[in-house]
């Protein structure tokens, strides 16, 4: 068979029907594996051979969902873990400790930014932001103790985009990873590895998913940097808890992902439920079909919104005039994605009033649902942020975030018109 395309790989990759005949991947409630003997037990452990251990480290499950999404990102290796949260803060502490470096774009959701700004901060891991809309920024903030450059694929909320091409080329530089979360997109309508992300990252409780039932993180390794660069010498040392292992000697280009179960996942414990990863691979099997009907009813609420008076602005990347346009056309030909934001006339009581009068779109914290959702960011997803934090960010006391969802476009028109107008 010729290489698969994503819409199959997203219904069919990574599992092969047993001798059972059970045409769907099957929940592996257990906690630990049985092991054939001694021999078998002791290369498990010492990383020279692949198969279970425990579920904190792995299971078959899980495995399934792996393989899925590394095949959608076009990665070398995958690691689901209990949510977006901890596949971003594990990456972090793959990468680097107690006074590293990572260069961030200032335009993240508030809980990333929130995690970058304050709470590596309290671990000895600073992040300098670098301003979104000027690529060279990034590469301003470099200095020898720099670990990674992170970017989100289109940020939330503001729908700011990075240039993919131009940072990437600077990592490659200055010889550091670098990592994109692309949880507002998938890798349906965008593959980082393609303009140059070595690592990937996913809120999976999201578009992935789609369905809002389940929390779950991925990190996929693209397989791309070279950990012998220099930068990175815990790659290249014997590790004394695998018995002299060395990650990028030993495991090659699937050093990081390796490092990254074996030995961050292994402590810290932010492991994905086998069940949430059984409800997600459900999801992910309507991915494609999801996404384009999101992005269909996105462009016409867009449209809605530009038109109704009652409407200050609307920020989206395909909308004329938007700061973003041209790097929108050049990097994400399918769309982009679900998630949009907009001002009304009449500031934050206005838009509050508009939350609460809402009755089909749910007022709730979460994007990438098959419901449309509406969220007031000021006020609760960027609310930890400072005022000079927020306007770095983008983010105004008029704001209202939309993610689209797949009900019919002119049932969700007329709830937010009514919205608006009561």
């Amino acid at each position: 068979m010729t290489k698969l395309r994503q819409e199959t790989i997203a219904v069919a990759c990574g599992f092969h029907i047993d001798e059972t005949g059970a045409t769907n991947p099957p929940l592996y409630l257990s906690n630990a594996y049985r092991f054939n003997d001694a021999k078998h037990a002791e290369n498990l452990f010492a990383l020279r051979e692949n198969g279970y251990i425990y579920t904190r480290l792995n299971n078959p499950t899980n495995a399934v969902l792996e393989e899925r999404l590394n095949a959608l990102e076009g990665g070398v290796g995958a690691l689901v873990t209990s949510s977006g949260h901890a596949a971003e803060f594990m990456t972090v502490c793959a990468l680097g400790g107690s006074g590293d470096e990572i260069i961030a774009s200032n335009a993240l959701y508030g809980g990333t930014f929130n995690m970058f700004a304050h709470s590596l901060r309290r671990l000895g891991i600073k992040v300098n932001f670098a301003d979104i809309r000027k690529s060279y920024s990034f590469e301003e903030l470099i200095t020898d103790k720099t670990k990674a450059i992170f970017v989100e694929s289109i940020s939330n909320p503001g729908c700011e985009i990075p240039d993919f091409e131009v940072i990437s080329k600077t990592a490659k530089k200055h010889k550091i990873p670098f990592i994109v979360d692309n949880t507002c997109l998938s890798p349906y309508l965008f593959r980082a590895k393609e303009v140059g992300a070595d690592i990937i990252v996913h809120s999976t409780t999201k578009c992935i998913s789609g369905h809002a039932a389940v929390m779950g993180g991925a990190v996929i390794d693209c397989g791309t940097f070279d950990w012998t660069s220099g930068r990175f010498p815990a790659f290249c040392e014997a590790d004394p808890s695998y018995h002299g292992v060395v990650f990028a000697k030993d495991f090659g280009q699937n050093a990081f992902i390796t490092k990254l179960r074996a030995q961050v996942l292994r402590d810290i414990g932010a492991c994905q439920s086998p069940f949430n990863s059984y409800l997600t691979l459900q999801g992910l099997q309507t991915l494609h079909i999801r996404m384009d009907r999101h992005i269909e009813n996105t462009l016409k609420l867009v449209d809605y919104l530009q038109a109704n008076p009652q409407v200050e602005w609307v920020k989206y990347p395909t909308i004329e005039n938007n700061e973003f346009k041209s790097l929108a056309e050049k990097y994400f030909k399918k769309g982009c994605g679900s998630l949009l934001c907009f001002g009304l006339k009449g500031g934050f009581e206005r838009g509050k009033r508009l939350i609460e009068r809402a009755k089909l779109c749910l007022h709730a914290a979460n994007l990438g649902d098959v419901r449309t959702i509406i969220t007031h960011p000021a006020s609760t997803t960027h609310s930890q942020l400072s005022a000079e934090e927020k306007a770095a960010s983008g983010i105004s006391d008029n704001l209202i975030r939309i993610s689209v969802g797949i009900e019919n476009i002119e049932d969700i028109i007329e709830d937010l018109e009514q919205a608006i107008n009561d």
